[in-house]
């Protein structure tokens, strides 16, 4: 961990590497008032809006909409199976059936799901007026870096991993509390360096509003994982035969959501940007890219993170970057050669390619004060968004 100390707050970073503007990102929010203690940037970070992807902060009575994120309750579900020995057959099989029965991108489900909470919906604008589509999104991947993953541990066990958010009803949300935001503190003339860092003081309706609705939108997001999860593995077994299906003992974990915590003997809200909870004996999920491991993780509490760890390997390259320099042929072929059966097609998919992403390997080192590595999964089969 290296220390900034050059602003109001310290800021604590694990990143071995850290690109400029997110690292001015981070300076903004420790010059903020109200920020708890210091600023913790992970080992993932990079650029977002207002706060870093990878950041964590935690303030004294104030909610900060985009330094939650635009993906509210994005985060991971994964489960064990006992089967063993799949061959790419099969993983082609059991894909094909997946994306059958999980829309990806903007495809939404043509019926109505099912979900208790519907009937439990806050009565708040944004939430009732997106409550019919969010029905048929229920169950759905989503876009961008969201991915069902079929994977491998190192006994040889199958693994089914999820990445997906609260797809439309997080982005919003956020967009709708962040313009409440911006607007009170255009009135109050705050003095805040960047716009994205706009803040609802608790007391106020609008961010008891905002609490509400992230709140619903986090349990919809949770809903949302467990329903692919559970059709992913039923899509297995229906070509594997069935056999040890764990469909109760998953990891279903968000990474972008603010909660009231207690930390350093006092009550603040903390805001995970990319960032995944890592209480002492948390149980976590830390992707890689596709190509590369993923990690099962056991928290080890360090309060100097405000007990949180990365969420994944974080990018190096933005989408449109990554698109101009990668080699589609190289991509193609780093997933060829170690057998996966993915979705890199032309130039275009090389936005989410394993080369437009940090090393997951130097940066799980660089956190192992924060976590512990529990699990090691290999990626055998790979479904983008």
């Amino acid at each position: 961990m290296n220390v900034v100390s050059t602003e109001k707050k310290p800021i604590k970073i694990w990143a071995e590497d850290i690109e400029e503007g997110a690292l001015q990102q981070a300076k903004n929010v420790a010059n903020i008032p109200f920020i708890f203690k210091h600023v913790a940037v992970m080992a993932d970070a990079h650029q977002g809006y207002g706060l870093p992807i990878g950041g964590v902060m935690a303030t004294e009575g104030t909610v900060l909409p985009f330094c939650v994120g635009v993906d509210i309750g994005c985060g991971m579900i994964a489960a064990k199976t006992s089967i063993v020995n799949v061959d790419v057959e099969q993983i082609k099989a059991t894909m094909g059936k997946i994306r059958e029965a999980i829309p990806v991108g903007f495809a939404h489900h043509e019926t109505a799901q099912e979900w208790d909470g519907f009937d439990d919906a806050p009565d708040i604008r944004i939430i009732q007026n997106k409550l019919s589509s969010a029905r048929k999104q229920l169950g759905t991947l989503g876009g961008g870096n969201h991915f069902i993953e079929i994977q491998q541990d190192q006994d040889g066990l199958i693994w089914i991993m999820v990445h997906s958010g609260s797809r439309n009803f997080g982005y919003k949300i956020a967009k709708e509390y962040h313009a409440k935001a911006k607007a009170l503190c255009e009135r109050w003339y705050s003095d805040i360096s960047d716009p994205d860092l706009s803040f609802l003081p608790i007391e106020t309706r609008e961010a008891k509003e905002y609490f509400e609705a992230m709140n619903y939108a986090l349990s919809f997001a949770y809903q949302n994982r467990k329903l692919m999860l559970d059709r992913a593995l039923e899509c297995f077994e229906s070509v594997v035969g069935s056999g040890g299906f764990v469909y109760d003992n998953y990891i279903n974990i968000h990474h972008n959501y603010a909660a009231w915590e207690n930390h350093f003997g006092k009550n603040v809200i903390v805001h995970r940007k990319g960032a995944t909870l890592a209480r002492e004996d948390t149980i976590g999920i830390i992707p890689g890219s596709q190509g590369t491991k993923s990690y099962i993780v056991q928290g080890k509490g360090n309060p100097q993170s405000f007990n949180s760890c990365s969420h994944g390997a974080g990018r190096r390259m933005g989408r449109k970057q990554a698109t101009r320099e990668l080699d589609l042929a190289a991509e193609i072929k780093r997933l060829d050669d170690q057998g996966i059966v993915h979705g890199i097609r032309n130039a275009k998919d090389l936005d989410e390619a394993s080369g437009a992403y940090k090393d997951i390997d130097a940066v799980m080192v660089a956190q192992s004060d924060l976590v512990e590595i529990k699990t090691e999964l290999t990626p055998l089969g790979v479904i983008k968004g």
